[in-house]
């Protein structure tokens, strides 16, 4: 049950699905990045119902039944979408995001049928054994920002995926500041573990894509 919200901290962002249904999800007013809807969480979220993933006439749903967690959820979004697509979904953040995730998840509960979804607090580079065993996907949305957590966030990818385990990473590449130095260092990490695959913008939604946000599937290279 989602903790009592005043809603007058809140707005509203409604992103609409390809079946008409609608996501709603409340961003705060004040808070830190979590607490809003980025661009790069719409995108991934719709890349999730491209007919790769989700087709209904033809039979595929890569969703149903399949476990995700995602991390550094925020609001939900991506997480939400993946749920009412039929997967076994776990949302994590920080402490202080839980009720806002929670409000969300409270919020669209009536367009997930088949599938499922809960919050769990995770700090990037902490135990992650309520975690396992290792999900299908880990879906992961503008999480490379901070210097100081991509070190933590590339151990929890480590510690959180098995040799099946499809990793989906959507992020917005910033140019100012030290935003390109955070990601080469970021990159130059993963790439130690992980292999990296670029997703070409004609596998993306054809409306929700940019060039300056990019889709990876990573996998372990072990």
């Amino acid at each position: 049950m989602a903790a009592e919200v005043d809603n007058s901290r809140y707005f509203v962002r409604e992103i609409e699905k390809n079946d008409g249904c609608v996501l709603r999800l409340k961003q705060s007013y004040i808070g830190d990045v979590g607490c809003v809807v980025w661009d790069a969480a719409i995108v991934l979220a719709k890349y999730l119902e491209t007919k790769e993933f989700y087709d209904p006439p033809s039979g595929v749903n890569a969703w149903c039944g399949r476990t995700a967690v995602e991390l550094g959820a925020g609001t939900g979004v991506v997480g939400l979408m993946a749920a009412t697509l039929g997967a076994q979904v776990i949302v994590t953040d920080l402490e202080d995001l839980q009720t806002l995730l929670n409000t969300n998840i409270q919020e669209n509960q009536s367009l997930i049928k088949s599938g499922s979804i809960s919050a769990k607090v995770l700090k990037w580079g902490e135990d992650v054994s309520e975690l396992l065993p290792p999900p299908h996907y880990i879906l992961m949305a503008d999480c490379i920002y901070y210097e100081q957590s991509i070190g933590p966030l590339v151990e929890t990818l480590k510690q959180l995926s098995g040799p099946e385990t499809s990793i989906i990473c959507c992020y917005e590449q910033r140019t100012e500041g030290v935003n390109p130095e955070v990601e080469r260092k970021f990159f130059e990490l993963l790439n130690r573990h992980f292999s990296c695959e670029k997703i070409p913008s004609d596998k993306q939604d054809p409306e929700f894509s940019s060039p300056d946000i990019h889709i990876l599937h990573i996998r372990r290279k072990d």
